[in-house]
């Protein structure tokens, strides 16, 4: 399914679809992320996509602040994901105060910037 696209445009590729895929490789075990040819924990080349589970918690969050007029503020977070990965994001849903460290939360394909991207809401219960 890769062909000769690169990781991020395979990444995106799926988050096209509505697919969050993540890097795997087959030699060490390890998730990785952000996309990329080789394994950043043991260097291996044998990188295979696997769904993400979607579950994950948020590590560092900050509030962005803009005038109302110019969309409001908004939440800029950093997930880590059951997978052990990290991901730069945002938590929507709530206001971007009431987002906290170590919340957990539920990953879904939205949109940012016109594209598709990688966004999160707060796990129910």
């Amino acid at each position: 399914m890769q062909d000769a696209i690169g990781p991020d445009q395979f990444f995106q590729r799926a988050l096209a679809e509505g697919e969050i895929l993540l890097p795997k490789c087959d030699d060490c075990g390890a998730y990785h992320f952000f996309p990329r040819v080789l394994c950043p924990h043991c260097h291996g080349a044998a990188i295979s996509w696997k769904q993400a589970g979607g579950k994950g918690r948020v590590h560092t969050t900050t509030v962005v602040r803009r005038k109302p007029e110019r969309g409001g503020d908004y939440n800029v977070c950093v997930v880590e994901l059951d997978e052990g990965v990290r991901m730069m994001s945002r938590v929507e849903g709530i206001a971007p105060g009431e987002v906290v460290i170590d919340m957990p939360v539920t990953a879904f394909v939205g949109e940012a910037e016109g594209v598709p991207a990688v966004l999160f809401k707060p796990s129910e219960g």
